[in-house]
């Protein structure tokens, strides 16, 4: 009876768990948890447990993005670097004997599995540069959407002190926001947050969930403890901000036991950080607090109609452009009258667009020279304006 009680409990837990509902997850790994501390190689055993769990999330039509870190700690091993703090440079060359061993271990485990796998590897500038931004996005998309399951690194080999992130938790949770992930879990040495470090204060409370991330939640932050991590519980939080200010859910989880993320989804002890909306929500209500839009889009009665019925706006509906905006600015769109309807990330420059509006999708290749996307504004990326009521003539 109390193991019926039990299976029943966890059933119910991962039903409820935002983990469980998720349409996409990110998954971001330590390299405490990746490297085995004595031997400085790849915890293949750990390892092969985490892969079924990913691939269990995957088998039940969710997307999944993995985060790892690991190559500077199996580069330094290699090159015989001491223990402790590296040099900058030591940081890149370790990186760049680290990666390749990386990137052969996820190969060799989910090919094995008829996965195709992606390395990616970013700096702090492609999260932060809207082309790079755009660009970085749009590839992890269609890797998505090709079925191949991303993984992510920081690109140590080639960034510098004022690019880096230094730890792959912000790194995730710049992911998570870049694909609007539903769920961010950061598996670490640590099951989740105390009110202060357990270590040294055995009255420490445990925090099972985090609605709103105040200034006393920031201030429980404590240093790593672990040999190869560079991250400690204050970038988890800085991690948090970012996460759930895109609407994504997160949770910081111990990542030792094996089958880290099935356990989770059995009721293991965590932290969970809410958000306020929805990626989708959340992503909308930027898009229509942009203070200035870069320029503005006129539409005729046609694509006006289209918009008010939730479908993208593609260029033959475009009347007019004006303004100075690149490929990811946000514009206003107006109506034939010039009044403001909605306001949307647009994927043409104002020197394309001007080229293209009036224009049917299928000419884009001929006119740009290139292979753009059909809509000029994706409804994904458009937000009707609350206050707009048009009743047209």
């Amino acid at each position: 009876m109390r193991a019926t009680y039990s299976f029943l409990m966890s059933v119910k837990t991962a039903t409820r768990s935002p983990l469980a509902t998720a349409r996409r997850v990110v998954v971001k790994v330590g390299s405490a948890l990746l490297v085995e501390a004595q031997t400085g190689r790849i915890n293949q055993s750990w390892l092969e447990t985490l892969v079924d769990d990913l691939l269990r999330l995957r088998e039940r039509g969710q997307q999944v993005i993995l985060v790892s870190s690991g190559a500077v700690a199996l580069g330094r091993r290699e090159l015989s670097l001491a223990k402790g703090p590296l040099r900058l440079e030591e940081s890149q060359a370790a990186a760049a004997v680290g990666q390749i061993r990386l990137a052969h271990a996820y190969r060799e485990m989910l090919e094995r599995r008829q996965v195709t796998v992606a390395q990616v590897l970013l700096t702090l500038e492609d999260s932060e540069r809207r082309r790079r931004y755009l660009n970085a996005r749009a590839t992890l998309e269609t890797l998505l959407s090709l079925g191949a399951l991303p993984v992510i690194n920081e690109n140590d080999t080639v960034a510098t002190a004022e690019i880096r992130y230094g730890d792959n938790d912000r790194l995730a949770a710049r992911v998570a926001q870049m694909t609007a992930a539903d769920c961010l879990v950061l598996l670490s040495d640590v099951d989740g947050l105390y009110s202060a470090d357990p270590n040294r204060d055995p009255g420490a409370r445990f925090i099972h969930e985090v609605p709103h991330l105040t200034p006393e939640i920031e201030a429980m932050g404590a240093g790593s403890a672990s040999e190869f991590g560079t991250g400690g519980m204050t970038t988890k939080l800085m991690a948090a901000r970012i996460a759930v200010a895109a609407g994504c859910h997160m949770c910081v989880a111990a990542g030792r036991p094996l089958h880290p993320v099935r356990r989770l989804e059995e009721g293991e002890r965590c932290t969970w950080f809410l958000p306020a909306a929805s990626p989708a929500a959340a992503r909308k209500q930027w898009i229509a607090g942009t203070l200035r839009p870069a320029g503005a889009v006129t539409v005729d009665q046609g694509a006006l109609r289209a918009l008010l019925a939730g479908s993208s706006l593609l260029p033959a509906g475009v009347t007019s452009a004006r303004g100075r905006f690149e490929r990811g600015d946000t514009v206003s769109v107006l109506t034939p009258e010039g009044m403001e309807v909605a306001r949307g990330i647009i994927a043409y420059s104002d020197a394309d667009a001007l080229k293209i509006i009036g224009r049917h999708s299928a000419q884009i290749p001929a006119i740009l020279g290139f292979r753009g996307r059909d809509e000029l504004i994706h409804r994904d990326d458009l937000v009707l304006l609350p206050s707009f009521a048009y009743e047209p003539a």
